[in-house]
C-alpha cells in the first residue's frame, strides 16, 4: 500500500517572486510568510511612502490563530469541535462571527450545488480516514457507508437569526476544511486593507486573493499547478491574471491513499459516501470571495463537467477551469464562458 498526503498548493509565491521586478519606482515589496492550518501562508504587499507594513505579520498571525481556533477539527477545544460534540437535538449553540459567517457560506454552497458540497460530511471523512493523520489501510464496507449516509445532510442544521445554531439530528457533525482556508484568505485580505494597503496578494495552502497591482503596475499572475500526482510543485499547468479576485483549486492528486494500485481521493461524494471517480482531476474557481471559490471548486469535483459548467455559467462574477484526464492520460481543459 502506498500513501500520499500533501496539500494542494498553487505556485503563487514562486511565480510572484521570480516574475516581479524589484526596485520599480518608489514602491517597495514586502514578503510575509508563516505556518497556519497545517500548511503555509505567503503574503506580498506593495507599499510606498505613506503606507508601511510594520506590525503586519503579528496581526496576520494573530488573526489566523483566531480562525484556526474556530475551524480546526484537530483542536479538541475549537468552536467546530464543541459544536460537533453537541448530543441533544434542539440544543442552541452560540456562534462567533467567524463560525457563523462560514456556516452561512456553507449553507449557501449546499443549496447552490444541490448537496454536491455538504459541510456535514465529517462522519464520512472520519470513516475514510481523512479526519486523522493516519490513513486507511482498508476500504470501508458498504454497510458502514450506508449507515452513515443519513447523518450527512446540512439541512439538519438550522441557523437562527439570533446567532444560534441548532441540530435537528444529534449525530450531525461538520467539516469545513474545504472553505476554511478560503475564509482565512478573505479575512487576511480585509485585515491588510484596513492597514491602508491596497496592492497585495494573499495565499494560504494554495487558495489566493489578489488586490490591486504589482510593484510594476501590472496585474498579479497566479500559477495553477499541473494536476498530476507526480508533478513537482513548481510545474505550472495554467497562468491566470488576477485583479481584485480570488482563485481556489480543488484536486484529487495530492491528498489520497492507494490500495492495490487504486487511488482513493479525499474528495467524497456526499450522496454515495465514496471518493469521487468521474475523471475530473482538478477544478479551479474565480470569484470575488475566496471562501465561496474554495467550496465551489470542491463541489465541481463532485458534480462533473456538464453540471458544473452549467452551474458556474449562471453565477455572475464567477468562472471556472475544470481539468479532465482521459483514458490515455491526456489532460483536457473545460472552461466556463468567461474564463480567460
Amino acid at each position: 500500500m502506498k500513501i500520499a498526503v500533501q496539500p494542494i498548493l498553487l505556485i503563487i509565491w514562486l511565480i510572484i517572486w521570480f516574475l516581479w521586478p524589484a526596485g520599480y519606482g518608489v514602491a517597495q515589496e514586502t514578503l510575509i510568510s508563516g505556518k497556519t492550518m497545517g500548511t503555509t501562508y505567503h503574503v506580498k504587499v506593495v507599499t510606498g511612502y505613506s503606507t508601511k507594513p510594520e506590525g503586519l505579520k503579528e496581526k496576520i498571525d494573530t488573526r489566523l490563530e483566531e480562525i484556526n481556533q474556530s475551524m480546526s477539527t484537530f483542536i479538541k477545544g475549537s468552536e467546530i469541535s464543541r459544536f460537533n460534540r453537541l448530543s441533544r437535538v434542539g440544543e442552541r449553540f452560540y456562534a462567533s462571527d467567524d463560525f457563523l459567517h462560514v456556516m452561512i457560506v456553507a449553507k449557501n454552497l449546499y443549496k447552490l450545488s444541490n448537496g454536491a458540497w455538504d459541510g456535514a460530511i465529517m462522519p464520512l471523512v472520519n470513516l475514510w480516514g481523512f479526519g486523522s493523520k493516519e490513513k486507511k489501510s482498508n476500504i470501508p464496507k458498504k454497510k458502514e457507508i450506508d449507515r452513515l449516509l443519513p447523518e450527512v445532510c446540512f439541512e439538519h442544521i438550522n441557523i437562527l437569526e439570533n446567532r444560534y445554531l441548532v441540530k435537528r439530528k444529534a449525530p450531525i457533525s461538520v467539516d469545513l476544511a474545504s472553505i476554511a482556508k478560503g475564509y482565512a484568505v478573505d479575512q487576511i485580505a480585509d485585515l491588510i486593507r484596513t492597514s491602508g494597503i491596497q496592492d497585495f496578494i494573499v495565499e494560504i495552502g494554495g487558495e489566493v486573493y489578489a488586490s490591486g497591482f504589482r510593484e510594476d503596475g501590472k496585474v498579479w499572475k497566479v500559477g495553477i499547478n499541473r494536476p498530476d500526482k507526480d508533478a513537482p510543485f513548481d510545474q505550472v499547468h495554467k497562468i491566470v491574471a488576477l485583479h481584485n479576485k480570488a482563485l481556489a483549486t480543488s484536486g484529487d492528486y495530492r491528498n489520497f491513499f492507494e490500495i492495490y494500485s487504486k487511488s482513493y481521493s479525499h474528495i467524497l461524494d456526499p450522496k454515495t459516501g465514496c471518493p469521487v471517480s468521474n475523471s475530473i482531476i482538478s477544478a479551479s474557481v474565480l470569484a470575488d470571495r475566496c471562501a465561496f471559490a474554495d467550496g465551489l471548486a470542491t463541489a465541481l469535483m463532485v458534480m462533473g463537467v456538464e453540471k458544473g459548467l452549467q452551474l458556474v455559467n449562471t453565477i455572475d462574477g464567477v468562472e471556472c477551469l475544470i481539468v479532465v484526464r482521459g483514458k490515455d492520460g491526456t489532460l483536457t481543459d473545460h472552461c466556463s464562458q468567461g474564463f480567460n
